[in-house]
């Protein structure tokens, strides 16, 4: 009886633990890996981060599955230009994105020769040091690197391999109410609104990356040489908040 008991209070604790995650997951923060370069230079690829759930409100993709419960968002509050959103792939609401905020419903946007226009107006950016990109085979990228100031005065950098590439050209477009218009900060890597993500709808917005937790950059060694994992992890990027 006594072993019977203590399995069954083993099971209640193991039940108990997996409810307040999802709860947590659910309607607080939840973890996210970086898988791509989109992002480059504020996320890297193995930034792992947190993502506020609450902060534009919830909706059916606030929940795991996206378990359609209701229709639309509540306690809604809306996002701000040049906020880093995860959200879910509109052509099916199933993969999760992450971009920056480029437009607002409403808004006009252009791109020509590489250089951003919101309602007609082209965006201030300075050029810095270039990014220099380092595989794990020692192979060497190098991009223009740029800090962007978009009209409410939020600075950020980008990259650009050139301003001459696929969509460095895009005719002037109007954002429809209740979308978004997302771009990654690797502007010449990235799929986004431009590309095959199109217009973002709000309900799609699954939360505000907030700040990276752990960060680790692969290596060619082999998985059980853990001795080699300190000099893996980007110590730098540790526990810092994302711009």
């Amino acid at each position: 009886m006594d072993k019977e008991e203590s399995l069954w209070d083993t099971i209640k604790t193991i039940i108990y633990a997996v409810l307040i995650a999802v709860f947590i997951r659910t309607f607080f923060f939840e973890p996210f890996k970086i898988p791509s370069g989109s992002m480059y230079p504020s996320l890297y690829v193995g930034d792992f981060l947190f993502v506020s759930k609450y902060t534009y409100g919830y909706s059916k993709h606030s929940f795991p599955f996206s378990i359609p419960l209701f229709d639309g968002r509540i306690w809604a509050d809306e996002p701000e230009r040049g906020d880093v959103v995860v959200f879910k792939y509109p052509a099916d609401n199933k993969k999760d994105y992450i971009k920056r905020v480029i437009g607002l419903p409403g808004d006009k946007i252009k791109l020509e020769e590489g250089r951003l226009y919101i309602n007609g107006q082209q965006v201030a950016r300075e050029q810095i040091e270039d990014f220099v990109l380092r595989d794990k085979y020692g192979n060497v990228e190098r991009y223009n690197q740029y800090i962007e100031t978009l009209p409410e005065g939020v600075k950020h950098k980008i990259i650009e391999i050139s301003d001459s590439e696929v969509y460095d050209n895009i005719p002037e477009i109007t954002i429809p109410e209740g979308n978004y218009f997302m771009m990654g900060d690797n502007r010449d890597r990235s799929d986004d609104s431009r590309v095959n993500v199109g217009f973002v709808p709000y309900e799609n917005l699954v939360g505000k990356a907030r700040a990276l937790f752990f960060s680790y950059e692969s290596s060619d060694k082999p998985w059980y040489q853990i001795w080699n994992l300190p000099r893996q992890i980007r110590w730098s990027r540790l526990f810092s908040k994302i711009k």
